[in-house]
Parts: C-alpha cells; structure tokens; sequence
C-alpha cells in the first residue's frame, strides 16, 4: 500500500533531520529562513514562502511565495495553507521548535488547525514528535518504548481512552487546564488513544512506531 504524499515545511527552529526524507510526488516548503537548513543538508525546496525578515533574498531556482512583512499570518501557516491549497493531507514540519517560544505555542496550534481541516499534521523536534487527532484515534505497535503525553489544548475532550500503556484511561474528560495526560508509558503492548468529541494535542518519543 502507497503511503499518501506528504508536504515537508521547514522552518528556521532548531532543524532536527532525522526522518526527513521527502519522496516522489512530495512537496518541500521553505518557510523563510528554513532555506538554510535545507540547503545545509543539500535539498532543493520545490517552494520558497515567507516575508524573508531571517532570509535576505530568496534563493534561486524555486518557486518564491512572497508575503508582506506585516501580516497576521506566521510564515509556517502560509506555508500549510499552500499545501492544503494543492491537495495535500500529510505535513510534517520542521525547523519549528526551539528558539521563541511563541513561534513554538503557534505551531503546535498549527497542528489543531490541521486536525480541525481533516488533515494530519506532525511538528518534528529532536527529543520528540507532536501530533493531534479529531474525534479519531492513534495507534502504536507494542515495539514501541519511551514517554507519551497527551493534552486537551482547546476545548474539553471528551470521552478520551488509552490502552496498553501504563496509565490507562476510559471514558475520560481531559480539559485544557489540567494536564491529566502528562507522561505515560508504553509497556511492550499495542497502544491506543482515542477521543470521541474534541481535539487532542500528542507528544511521542522517535522510539514509537505508530501503525495504520
């Protein structure tokens, strides 16, 4: 089975690699300043965005989305509106933690919005991956080791289950003001978290394995 083509932005964050192998029929956004880190490890982005504020001219060679300096939009959200603009329902992002600290709440927001539009979204960091999921589930294969957390960060959500890890929990309400889900463990078992009204926001170690 194909797995779907997916939209690689990279941000100028902290650019952690691993993982980062774009394929054929994938997209490659630059958002700003993330051009570096692309151009660093020898990739060419298919499309260039952003107000160039970090980036002083944009690079030769790809399609350049030029956005004015003033706007209410962060680079990295203009990029996920071209992706989703052309089709696309996968995203990766990277190059989107570290540094401000804001820019890092904006884009673990980013992956809300991607959820709320039928879409999935994951933000790459070095220690870990972010993800969110909408009245749907996650899966994970028992191989999987580490840490897993999950948050409730807009609304309450609602009848939240986790299996097969070490914390299990039915038929629970997670609320954004409360961090019920921080820390849990996988424990050599098939893992499943689900919510059944609501969005949640979760956080998984590179040693995880999710399954289909």
């Amino acid at each position: 089975m194909n797995s779907p083509a997916c939209c690689h932005i990279v941000g100028a964050g902290d650019f952690f690699a691993g993982g980062f192998a774009p394929a054929g029929g994938d997209l490659v956004i630059a958002a700003d300043g993330g051009h570096r880190h692309l151009a660093r490890i020898g990739v060419r982005p298919d499309v260039v965005v952003g107000d160039f504020d970090s980036l002083a001219e944009p690079p030769d060679g790809a399609e350049v989305v030029r956005l004015p300096a003033e706007k209410d939009e962060t680079d990295m959200l203009a990029a996920i509106r071209l992706g989703l603009a052309r089709g696309f329902r996968l995203f990766k992002l990277y190059g989107g933690t570290g540094g401000r600290l804001d820019h890092t709440v904006a884009n673990l927001q980013l992956l809300c919005h991607l959820s709320l539009r039928s879409a999935r979204g994951y933000l790459v960091d070095e220690s870990c991956v972010f993800t969110a999921i909408t009245d749907g589930e996650l899966r994970f294969d028992a191989s999987s080791s580490g840490v897993l957390s999950v948050f409730a960060p807009l609304n309450e959500a609602l009848g939240v289950a986790l299996e097969g890890l070490k914390y299990p929990l039915k038929d629970a309400t997670l609320r954004g003001d409360y961090p019920l889900g921080v820390s849990n463990a996988f424990i050599g078992r098939p893992a499943r978290l689900s919510v059944a009204s609501g969005t949640l926001l979760v956080a998984y170690p590179h040693t995880a394995v999710e399954s289909r």
